[in-house]
């Protein structure tokens, strides 16, 4: 039989299947009953299949494309807990659902248990169509997968939960292998700020083979170029690994932190803030509240930076470096990192690269400026990480001596006058003594030249530091006639006493 006279046949066979048996009334049953057997013939090889012909017809007819059950899931590997269905072409009786159980076989009819266990779904329908070869001329067989097991996943590295993990894939018969990297990821508690994701590595076993295969996946392309082939289906057995990198780039920072796959988790932040801040240890730090972001935090929770972590710990120092802050962060699976910090490049061109996210176990070290201009110690006392207030100490000959809270960068002048000013009958207006207790636990005193009218500057009105102390002596006069006060004090006791006696 050649091939010409097999289109026609076939083609009102493939015809009547398309259209289904609602839509068959009216067909030369005859001609659709003769068709059916020349197929058949063909599909148990007793004729040569005209393949070309038949393959041009299948693709006008959109319902005779294979499902992606019976191509997709190609490399799907079966295991215990699998749910299949196993078709017989012309033998219904041996067609049904089947369950794979945990010895990894499935029962089926006339020849009871066949293993399936680690193979793929094209290699369990090969071995199964074996087993019936004794009893069906060529049997042919089709498994499509209706429902797939939870599979079971390590993951190890930078994510905040590492272990084991067991899911059910998000799954249909037409979509198999849902979990894929980043879902799993998410499960983990999400990646560490750590992580390098452009180096993620998925071990996976070989069927039949004692080795492993490496899949390299670089989520960073996930992220740049939308590249969803980087977000690998996951199989039951796979270990995936995400390592830590060298250095935190700034420019990728906030976009890890805000991925999908990034932290969902809204506890607190446990961090060690050393150096010049005002209040220095270890704090716990939560995210920002409504009113500072606008933002539900009940639905987003805002991720802490280094910003945050300065003002809880009462601002920095008016002798903070600024530009060399240190950000020092643990890793599960490498060294420590360490990462350079400018401040000054956050307050005079606005970088927010420079304000890191934060996540638990952090540690900020601020060091001490060496040098620092009269500008630039005003500009940094302005910045949203500096205190709102200093406490300096006022002590002598002023109006209202004591302890005055003053925006800090003031100057000795403003101070003075925010403690009532000079007393204008006792006070030495020419010079102040201010003490200082520095950084390094040290004490310094500087006899200062007073004048009222001068601007800021280092010599005669300089900048007051949490804590100075600035010292009104007395004048001369008041000097003097505190002295004659103290001998004339007996005599006007003595003569009291004589007006008190009558005398």
């Amino acid at each position: 039989m050649n091939r010409s006279s097999l289109e026609s046949p076939i083609r009102w066979y493939l015809q009547a299947i398309a259209l289904g048996p609602t839509q068959q009334s009216g067909r030369p049953q005859q001609r659709v009953k003769a068709a059916k057997q020349l197929v058949l013939l063909a599909l148990v090889g007793l004729i040569a299949w005209p393949a070309p012909g038949v393959a041009q017809f299948a693709q006008t007819v959109p319902n005779l494309q294979p499902s992606a059950a019976t191509t997709g899931d190609a490399g799907y590997i079966l295991g215990a807990g699998d749910r299949i269905r196993v078709d017989f072409f012309e033998v219904p009786e041996y067609s049904g659902e089947f369950l794979v159980l945990p010895s990894g076989t499935v029962n089926l009819p006339q020849v009871g248990a066949v293993s399936v266990q680690g193979k793929t779904l094209k290699q369990a329908s090969n071995d199964i169509g074996a087993k019936f070869a004794p009893y069906l001329r060529q049997p042919l067989v089709t498994i499509s997968l209706l429902a797939a097991r939870p599979i079971k996943v390590a993951i190890a590295g930078e994510v905040n939960r590492p272990g084991s993990y067991a899911t059910k894939p998000e799954a249909s018969a037409t979509d198999i292998g849902a979990t894929s990297v980043t879902r799993m990821i998410e499960l983990a508690g999400g990646i560490t700020q750590a992580a390098d994701v452009r180096r993620v590595q998925i071990r996976r076993a070989r069927p039949g083979s004692t080795g492993a295969a490496v899949l390299n996946v670089d989520l960073w392309q996930l992220l740049k170029t939308g590249d969803i082939n980087q977000d690998v289906a996951l199989r039951d057995g796979d270990s995936i690994f995400i390592p830590a990198s060298e250095s935190i780039n700034l420019d990728e920072a906030s976009q890890l932190a805000s991925a999908s796959f990034s932290t969902t988790e809204t506890r607190p932040l446990k961090v060690a803030i050393v150096g010049q801040v005002q209040r220095p240890g270890p704090y716990i730090i939560s995210g920002a509240t409504d009113n500072e972001t606008g933002i539900n935090t009940n639905t987003q929770q805002k991720i802490p930076t280094i910003t945050k972590a300065i003002q809880v710990a009462g601002g920095i120092t008016q002798t903070a470096d600024i530009r060399n802050i240190e950000l020092r962060r643990r890793t599960n699976s490498g060294p420590a990192q360490v990462t350079k910090i400018d401040f000054w490049q956050l307050l005079a061109g606005g970088d927010l690269r420079q304000d890191l996210p934060l996540q638990d176990g952090d540690t900020i070290v601020i060091p001490t400026a060496t040098a620092m201009s009269a500008k630039e110690a005003t500009e940094l006392a302005a910045a949203s990480f500096s205190p709102d207030k200093i406490t300096v100490n006022i002590v002598g000959e002023v109006v209202k001596p004591g302890a005055v809270e003053v925006p800090p960068n003031t100057p000795l002048n403003q101070a003075v006058l925010a403690a009532g000013g000079f007393n204008k009958r006792r006070a030495k207006q020419s010079a102040v003594t201010l003490i200082r207790l520095n950084p390094d636990g040290t004490v310094s005193k500087r006899v200062i030249s007073v004048n009222l009218a001068q601007g800021l500057n280092n010599n005669s009105n300089p900048p007051l530091r949490n804590n100075d102390t600035v010292i009104i002596g007395r004048s001369s006069l008041a000097g003097i006639s505190d002295t004659v006060g103290n001998v004339l004090s007996p005599l006007s006791n003595v003569f009291g006493l004589f007006r008190l006696l009558g005398l």
